[in-house]
């Protein structure tokens, strides 16, 4: 059973898959976002190619624990990815994941260049990790 970590952006999308026994997450890949018919082609092309089962859309909630502008476009993109996709879809608060995605790359002298690159596909890791982390703290 593997799970997909998506971070929504205006201009992509930030890809992650959990492993086959769902312990880590591992960036993907960063979709350039184009058209929705195009986007979630590509979505779809990932999940038959690692076998996905659910998929978590990171929530970004304002620091007062709201749901702000940003917060609803992503709320209608999950309903579209679980209408589209025919999966479960998970919604996990993102706040500061790209912040702390950021902080990880500087911290790694990774160049401005390459932090584009990454960013988002490192943001929808931690989005994804912290999901995961929640469900295996909660079976406990």
């Amino acid at each position: 059973m593997r799970l997909m970590g998506l971070d929504y952006g205006d201009k992509t999308i930030g890809v992650a898959v959990s492993d086959e026994l769902g312990w880590t997450a591992q960036g993907l890949e960063v979709i350039r976002r184009t058209t929705e018919e195009r986007d979630m082609t590509r979505l779809r092309e990932l999940i038959a190619q690692y076998s996905v089962t659910e998929i978590v859309v990171g929530l970004p909630k304002n620091m007062n624990n709201t749901i702000g502008p940003r917060g609803e476009i992503c709320i209608a993109f999950s309903e579209q990815v679980h209408e589209t996709l025919q999966l479960p879809v998970h919604l996990w608060d993102e706040r500061l994941t790209t912040a702390s995605a950021q902080r990880t790359l500087l911290e790694a002298d990774v160049s401005r260049k390459k932090r584009k690159q990454v960013i988002d596909k490192m943001a929808a890791a931690l989005i994804l990790q912290g999901y995961m982390d929640a469900q295996s703290n909660s079976k406990r």
